[in-house]
């Protein structure tokens, strides 16, 4: 299942997780009808601050957003039997876990594939040190003819990050 996070900022410890969007992927096929996006409430930050000109989520938005122990729940039901595929995945399973640590006083203990990690194999085995933008998920969509999408909303780059998948697979790139 893609799974893509926005946050306040890159660091779990530091930062607050805002929203989370999945796409079931089985197979070569992508699962509309069980994709979701939940905007976590958060009670305990004044301000999204300036992460909110990246993801464009509000304050108010976030103010009324879920509970975030169940928008977590949300996503741990979603996922329950499926792996989690992410863009940068150390991003999804770093906040997911200290979510869970949080809410659930157990960590996130999930399988999960990279598309970036695959994508930078894909160029490393070609004999060439891919850029940091070259990895990027609008990067690597545009590498494979896929569609410019709107970036920094989970849903959509949990969307972007799945179709990525399925195009690193029609292009035969082995899977890590």
């Amino acid at each position: 299942m893609a799974v893509d996070v926005e946050t306040t900022g890159l660091d779990p410890d530091a930062d607050h997780l805002l929203s989370i969007g999945w796409v079931p992927v089985d197979g070569a096929e992508i699962i509309l009808g069980g994709a979701g996006h939940v905007v976590l409430r958060r009670e305990d930050m004044d301000s999204v601050g300036e992460s909110a000109t990246l993801h464009g989520l509000t304050d108010d938005m976030v103010a009324s957003g879920e509970d975030p122990a169940e928008a977590v729940a949300m996503v741990l039901r979603a996922l329950t039997g499926r792996r989690l595929l992410a863009h940068f995945a150390d991003m999804e399973l770093g906040f997911l876990d200290r979510a869970c640590r949080r809410h659930f006083g157990a960590g996130f203990d999930v399988p999960a594939d990279d598309t970036m990690t695959r994508e930078f194999a894909r160029i490393s085995a070609a004999g060439r040190r891919p850029g940091r933008d070259e990895l990027r998920l609008w990067n690597v969509r545009a590498g494979y003819g896929l569609p410019a999408t709107r970036a920094h909303h989970a849903l959509n780059d949990a969307l972007a990050c799945a179709e990525v998948w399925l195009a690193q697979d029609a292009h035969r790139v082995p899977r890590r």
